[in-house]
């Protein structure tokens, strides 16, 4: 057994008093001043979170949020930036919103910042589900923003995501690629090829076999560069509640980041097994499991006064309107309540910490920790002083499986 290892979550919330100040700003999510100020943190914050010995840093894939939310528009930029920083962590995203995305431009990107990071990279991979700005940039392909209720919306938004991640994987893996799916064709027209190209000789006689055929049309696309991982990226994916995604991510080894109670999580995680056992890989319980949690430090009071003043707004305006399983109420006490309740947002003092989470890992082992701190809302200051006790005070308790080194190849059905 190994400790588990740790990854931050980090993206601009955009800070303020409270709602009403939030209001008085509005449209917060454009305001140069403070998102300068709070991204070029972010630049001190990585190193730091190198220097406590992380094993990952990531952020997100989220558009629009004018209210200040959820500034993540470009995780690939911002992992490059922050690869001039760090030496050692892992970096990536919990993610890429793949209705949304074309799989070439992100194996590209992807690839890229595996080069940057000489390996030190992870790639997350997810089906979205906020439709403001899902249906305008998912447009071409009518990506639709989805709960998992097993609607058609909801199958034809897996149908989408599980192409795309099928192509990606492809793209990295394969010197050339050929693929007609219900959404996408490389190359396009995919029946033809690409018919006369200029340049066929040069490809024909340097570029990579079976590329172009002998009437000079291009039959196949080469992706590059190829990742400096072998075969590919560390693969995520964030999801919340549905066991219908279990079975793609456990055949193809990519491990899923619940934000979700613990029982559905152990659960899912038992079924992560049972679906690796019908394609004849033997995970063990916990392997490539993530745990996402949120943190805070103090006595009962200070505990909640913390999640009042950085967490409740999100959690009423933005989380809970997704969800109707969470708890919401108008009253903010009671608000604090169900966070609490949830399990989602741990904390109290050092040994309540610790004891929440031997308890959790009595549970379910899990190799990856995912924390959360709504930073900028969360000053730096608060987040680097709670991450800090839990990975001196917390982690050490902890024991869980590894998957570093075993390779499991995509084959998903």
């Amino acid at each position: 057994m190994a400790k588990p290892k740790v990854i931050v979550n980090l993206y601009p919330v955009m800070p303020a008093e409270d709602r009403a100040d939030r209001e008085r700003k509005r449209p917060l999510g454009r305001n140069r001043e403070i998102y300068q100020q709070v991204l070029h943190e972010t630049f001190d914050i990585v190193r730091e979170l190198d220097e406590m010995g992380l094993w990952g840093i990531s952020t997100i894939e989220h558009h629009a949020h004018s209210e200040g939310y959820e500034l993540g528009p470009n995780p690939g930029v911002l992992n490059a930036w922050w690869a001039s920083q760090v030496k050692n962590a892992h970096l990536g995203a919990l993610g890429y919103v793949m209705a949304t995305r074309d799989p070439i431009r992100v194996a590209e990107e992807t690839a890229i910042l595996s080069h940057m990071t000489q390996g030190r990279s992870f790639v997350g991979l997810s089906r979205g589900y906020q439709s403001r700005w899902m249906h305008t940039l998912g447009q071409h392909v009518n990506a639709v923003a989805t709960v998992s209720d097993g609607s058609d919306d909801d199958a034809r938004n897996r149908k989408i995501f599980e192409e795309r991640v099928r192509m990606l994987i492809e793209c990295w893996t394969q010197d050339s690629v050929s693929t007609k799916q219900s959404h996408y064709e490389i190359p396009y027209p995919h029946d033809t090829g690409v018919v006369g190209y200029p340049a066929r000789d040069s490809i024909f006689a340097a570029g990579a076999p079976g590329e172009i055929d002998a009437d000079g049309s291009i039959q196949r696309l080469c992706v590059v560069p190829k990742p400096y991982s072998e075969p590919h990226p560390l693969l995520f994916a964030p999801m919340s509640g549905s066991a219908a995604s279990i079975p793609f991510l456990a055949h193809n080894g990519i491990r899923p980041v619940y934000f979700t109670p613990l029982k559905t999580l152990v659960e899912f995680a038992h079924l992560y097994v049972e679906e690796g056992k019908k394609k004849g890989i033997d995970y063990a319980y916990g392997e490539r499991q993530t745990i996402a949690r949120w943190v805070h430090l103090g006595d009962k009071q200070t505990f909640r006064d913390k999640l009042r003043r950085y967490d409740e707004e999100m959690y009423y305006q933005h989380y809970s309107t997704f969800s109707p399983n969470m708890f919401r109420s108008d009253n903010v006490e009671e608000d604090i309540d169900g966070m609490i309740g949830s399990g989602i947002f741990t904390g109290g003092t050092v040994q309540e910490l610790k004891d929440q989470w031997c308890k959790i890992y009595e549970e379910l082992p899990a190799e990856y920790i995912t924390l959360v701190w709504h930073y900028a809302q969360c000053p730096k200051e608060v987040m680097l002083e709670e991450l800090n006790v839990f990975l001196t005070e917390v982690v050490p308790q902890l024991d869980a499986p590894s998957s570093d080194g075993r390779i499991v190849h995509a084959m998903a059905s």
